[in-house]
């Protein structure tokens, strides 16, 4: 259910969440985490120290951790390490997961040529899509997803205007706000993204 899916997802600041289903550990992009328990799936979205930071992997890996991203962050990593691409497709501990665009369309941090990630996984039924550090991208449009974690903070990717924007194209049941509160963005961006969503979709503003 869409509510025990929900509440299985923990913030850990920045990008980085950690979702458990069926007793398997998905972390997304860690970065100044504290300590906390291995996973058993790490994705990461792309090369960038805040999203692939090797220190905080390290922190949460097993002999036995698959990893799941791009090309130049697999040259970081060590390990089973699949490379994928947008538009991959792979099932993982029977996850399913579906590698997608994220990129710059007004800014030259993320450019699309680089092939960097989002990510929509499919857990207990129910389908997350992690954005990535992205802009409103036209194939937004395309996702159909329950839960949406979207940046808000501007600067490097999505002001929360544009991440407005995104909900209200993506409409998922449920949106929540990332990539505010450390290197950019506060937690005015997230508020802001909360209050002008109001009857478009449940938004959960989350603490760590």
């Amino acid at each position: 259910m869409l509510s025990d899916v929900l509440s299985s997802i923990k913030w850990l600041g920045h990008d980085g969440f950690a979702i458990t289903a069926g007793g398997i550990r998905i972390i997304i992009d860690p970065y100044q985490i504290e300590a906390c328990e291995p996973a058993d799936l790490i994705l990461i979205t792309h090369p960038h120290f805040d999203h692939c930071s090797v220190e905080d992997i390290e922190k949460i890996k097993k002999p036995s951790t698959v990893f799941v991203t791009e090309a130049e962050s697999a040259q970081k990593l060590a390990g089973d390490v699949r490379v994928v691409q947008p538009g991959d497709r792979l099932t993982v501990m029977g996850i399913e997961i579906e590698a997608v665009p994220a990129y710059n369309t007004n800014k030259d941090f993320h450019p699309q040529k680089n092939n960097w990630l989002g990510f929509i996984l499919t857990v207990d039924g129910i389908r997350i899509y992690h954005a990535g550090d992205t802009d409103l991208i036209p194939e937004m449009a395309d996702f159909s997803v329950d839960i949406a974690l979207l940046p808000v903070s501007g600067t490097y990717v999505m002001t929360a205007a544009e991440a407005i924007e995104a909900a209200k194209k993506i409409r998922p049941k449920v949106a929540i706000p990332m990539h505010y509160d450390a290197i950019v963005g506060t937690r005015d961006d997230a508020a802001k993204f909360q209050a002008a969503l109001a009857g478009v979709c449940e938004v959960v503003v989350p603490g760590r």
